[in-house]
């Protein structure tokens, strides 16, 4: 699974791990990312949407089908 949220489009910021000598190694630091299933009464059907803890509150803000509708638009198959 790609770590990266569908609706606000979150990915994963990359940067250094910093020993205590200072020695530099590259890192990852990847969104909260949760798998949530809602149901679509649009389409009568349940969907599955990758989304981070700030997706899941912005779903619970807006409602399903219109966070769905804005996935669309930038091109994400739901």
């Amino acid at each position: 699974m790609s770590a990266h949220c569908q609706l606000t489009g979150r990915r994963p910021g990359f940067g250094n791990r910093i020993s205590h000598s200072h020695r530099r190694s590259k890192r990852r630091f990847d969104p909260n990312v949760q798998r949530k299933r809602y149901w679509l009464p649009g389409e009568g059907r349940h969907v599955r949407l990758t989304l981070s803890a700030k997706g899941v509150k912005t779903v619970d803000a807006i409602g399903v089908e219109a966070a769905v509708a804005r996935i669309r638009a930038r091109g994400g198959k739901v």
